[in-house]
């Protein structure tokens, strides 16, 4: 039974936990802000040495857990429409079975017995160790974008990493490799060919792209996208570009990715090089190579091709170039931002090092600029990548048509040299179509620049087709 005193003391005791409760939550919400706080302020702790020579990737994840979780993920298979790796199969899908055609233009060439699909980061080095192409001589150069490779550089050239890369090309692929695993440095892509070892900044490291960057810096190319060359154009020029000294955060975050996805010479000849003297474009590629003479005067060429034997410009992977001319460069978008976009843990703002589609991660990669539903990205995307790969299939039926007219020309009895003309119009041909089929965006990167490289190839393959009936009828 209540007394008259009891219902304020009630009254009291609740007011009094209520005021405890707020109390209790206000200090609780304080101690998690100050937590994030100091989280946001101090995003990593450093539990272990890394150096110079760290090129494991786990133990750089000690440090950096974050990233390194994303990282491990570039195990992962991922497929697209028009590209990436699916289901559980040992090794991806052969391009070359495919697509034909593809086998017969690389004849004569290692890719024609072994050219798949790509797979992530993760891969880069086991697929290479195992393809099917080093049963043929196959250069040191060629783990310049596939290893770790910095310390086999230092070893190369007894401190001097330039000097060991310049060495390396006279190696077999597989002396160079076994050097790699002597030295326990046998890891693809790691942290340490980003990032500096003691303030994590963005950086370059491999030389080819060093001498590259520095080659276009010198041209009198326009590079719309680099502002930090403009600049540097503008200046005395008394020291040379060097993209660690000059270059701004958001150029990094591609210059690092263009350590290896461009076009470049890995073969035994001569060191490895990144066609950039006279600018980006296809056709300034072209022009640098035909401008480029082995030591002994021969003209540069990739591989003679089996059945016409055309000296042929082998196309790697010029993702790179191919973005420097399109809409996201213009706009300032670079690599990272779209294939790892900073994705938020915790009080954290990292970048997802799971390097992969934007088409997989859409809502993060895209949807952060374009506010346009999913589905309708997808479509547009599909929409593009469908007509560059619609132009390929027809470019390659026209060089097969020139690959059918320059046999029966020889056939016939046409000689070498009166199918020269037919020759250089498959040299150029296949320069185009190769610059767009092993670009890994089906021509996303820059689009109408993509259509009109399928369209020149198409061109060029059929004047060649025409020159050798034309050599054929002056039989």
């Amino acid at each position: 039974m209540n007394t008259p005193n009891s219902k304020p003391i009630l009254i009291y005791t609740a007011a009094f936990f209520l005021v405890a409760v707020a109390l209790a939550s206000s200090t609780a919400l304080l101690i998690n802000i100050f937590e994030r706080k100091a989280e946001a302020a101090n995003p990593y702790v450093r539990l272990v040495e890394v150096t110079e020579d760290t090129v494991d990737p786990a133990v750089w994840g000690v440090n950096w857990p974050r990233q390194y979780d994303s990282y491990l993920l570039t195990a992962e298979s991922t497929r697209t429409r028009f590209g990436g790796h699916g289901g559980s199969e040992a090794l991806p899908e052969q391009k070359i079975e495919r697509d034909p055609w593809l086998k017969r233009m690389f004849l004569g060439y290692a890719f024609s017995i072994d050219y798949r699909d790509r797979r992530g980061h993760a891969y880069m080095l086991h697929d290479q160790e195992t393809t099917e192409r080093i049963e043929k001589p196959q250069s040191g150069s060629c783990l310049h974008c596939h290893a770790s490779v910095m310390p086999l550089y230092r070893e190369l050239g007894d401190g001097d990493a330039m000097l060991g890369f310049e060495r390396s090309h006279k190696l077999k692929y597989q002396e160079a490799n076994k050097m790699l695993h002597d030295l326990g440095a046998a890891h693809p892509v790691s942290c340490v060919d980003c990032h500096d070892p003691d303030t994590l900044e963005l950086r370059v490291t491999r030389p080819g792209f060093i001498n590259g960057i520095r080659a276009l810096a010198e041209s009198e190319a326009e590079v719309p996208a680099m502002p930090s060359i403009q600049r540097w154009r503008k200046g005395d020029r008394k020291e040379p570009y060097d993209a660690n000294v000059f270059a701004s955060r958001s150029e990094m975050r591609s210059f690092v990715c263009a350590q290896c996805h461009v076009e470049y010479y890995c073969g035994t000849e001569m060191p490895l090089e990144f066609p950039w003297s006279k600018g980006l474009t296809v056709e300034a590629q072209e022009q640098h190579w035909d401008e480029t003479q082995y030591s002994d005067g021969r003209q540069f060429y990739d591989y003679v091709h089996a059945e016409s034997g055309a000296k042929i410009l082998k196309a790697q992977h010029p993702e790179f170039e191919l973005w420097s001319t399109g809409i996201h460069a213009r706009s300032g978008v670079s690599c990272a931002d779209c294939h790892m976009p900073y994705m938020r843990d915790g009080a954290t703002k990292v970048s997802d090092h799971w390097v992969r589609s934007p088409l997989l991660n859409v809502n993060r990669a895209c949807q952060t600029c374009h506010n346009v539903p999913e589905q309708e990205i997808l479509a547009r995307v599909d929409t593009i990548q469908q007509r560059n790969f619609d132009l390929l299939q027809r470019g390659g039926e026209a060089l097969m048509d020139l690959l059918d007219a320059v046999q029966e020309a020889k056939d016939a009895g046409v000689s070498q040299e009166a199918l020269a003309e037919a020759l250089d119009f498959q040299r150029k041909a296949q320069w185009r179509l190769d610059f767009i089929a092993a670009e890994n965006s089906m021509g996303f990167h820059s689009p109408q620049e993509a259509a009109r490289i399928l369209g020149e190839a198409a061109d060029y393959a059929r004047q060649g087709e025409v020159a050798a009936l034309r050599a054929k009828s002056q039989l």
